[in-house]
């Protein structure tokens, strides 16, 4: 086999990090000649986790638009101007066959100096409302790799495969059968097991939600797995006792999806993508604090496929328990919201665009 010279850049958080990291596994896997850099963002948390991977990883001095407090931009314009020196750099010294963008700003200088040297580019977007970086690079792509119908709306509908995004392969491989409840448990109570996921730091509003109604989940002999995340965990820690179980992370989290019989999780993609792969019940509650509120719009394409439950954040000291105890009730919901969410997974995902990345490195070889 040919060794190939690959760069994947995409940072900022997990939901561009993690599936970088799963395509250049897969990538090397399926040839050991392969020769992999990560390019970043300085200070970000790629610059940790790619070496924890064990890939070597090439940092830029860039951030992304901050659209609250805009007096932070001051320097954007300079950071643009000097990443774009430091990824012609990179690109001079390394040379790639291919470069592969999985979104945010750390990806936008070095994909964009490797247009204007003709490298071949393929991007991996995971949300279904695009983020800018990816909107600008999808003009230089050859492919544009996508986890959501419909995403002609922002991108070349010939560059378009629908492939789903990369998840860990612990989970695939721990996929078992759709189960929305247990087969003993009568419809008449409700005994179940909740996954309470709000993400790595934690969701304040999620949090409080809950505390909120513990003693609703204790009447109803509800056993709630809890993950408050580590920024609540001293706060929270000490509610527990024989039905609650609380958390500040979750490690070899396929175990807790497995063992739990409702999900109730925030709405980033690589969650959601997780979240059709396990095929159980969820309640999706979006974070409004996130760049193009594209967690809104991943929940809503579920909602609408009628393979999960919304509620915004706005509305969720209302709307929580009403939600809540339909599932709880009616097993043919959770039995229907289970069937629908599975339907939409992607487990392939990471080999079908590594399908596609071997594919262009193939005809270019042939040239």
């Amino acid at each position: 086999m040919k060794k190939n010279k690959i760069i994947i850049s995409g940072g900022g958080t997990g939901g561009h990090i993690y599936p970088g990291i799963a395509i250049g596994n897969c990538l090397k896997n399926f040839n050991p000649l392969n020769q992999i850099l990560f390019v970043g963002a300085f200070g970000k948390m790629e610059m940790k986790k790619v070496p924890q991977a064990g890939f070597k990883i090439k940092g830029l001095w860039i951030s992304g638009l901050n659209r609250k407090e805009w007096w932070k931009n001051f320097f954007l314009p300079i950071k643009i101007f000097v990443s774009l020196f430091q990824a012609f750099l990179i690109w001079v010294k390394f040379r790639p066959d291919i470069m592969i963008g999985t979104g945010g700003y750390a990806s936008l200088p070095i994909l964009i100096v490797g247009s204007i040297f003709k490298t071949k580019i393929v991007i991996q977007e995971q949300n279904y409302l695009p983020g800018i970086s990816n909107k600008i690079l999808s003009r230089f792509a050859s492919i544009i790799a996508v986890a959501y119908e419909n995403m002609e709306r922002f991108f070349p509908q010939n560059k378009i495969i629908l492939t789903g995004n990369p998840v860990r392969s612990s989970l695939i491989h721990s996929k078992k059968e759709i189960q929305t409840t247990k087969k003993n448990i009568p419809n008449n109570k409700f005994n179940l097991n909740i996954l309470v996921l709000g993400g790595s730091l934690g969701s304040k509003k999620i949090n409080e939600v809950v505390s909120n109604n513990l003693i609703f989940f204790k009447k109803n002999k509800i056993k709630l797995t809890w993950q408050c995340g580590k920024n609540y965990f001293d706060r929270y820690k000490n509610l527990q006792d024989k039905f609650i179980k609380i958390f500040p992370f979750l490690e070899q989290i396929e175990k807790f999806y497995d063992k739990c019989d409702i999900i109730i999780s925030r709405a980033g993609a690589l969650t959601i993508s997780e979240l059709c792969i396990v095929g159980k019940p969820s309640i999706l509650i979006p974070s409004p604090n996130v760049s193009e509120n594209h967690q809104f719009h991943n929940a809503k394409y579920l909602l609408d496929k009628r393979a999960a439950i919304m509620i915004e954040e706005k509305k969720i000291n209302n709307e929580f328990i009403l939600h809540l105890e339909k599932l709880l009730i009616s097993k043919i919901i959770r039995k229907q919201l289970s069937t629908a969410i599975y339907k939409l997974s992607k487990p392939n995902a990471t080999k079908d665009i590594v399908f596609q990345i071997n594919k262009i490195l193939a005809d270019g070889q042939r040239k």
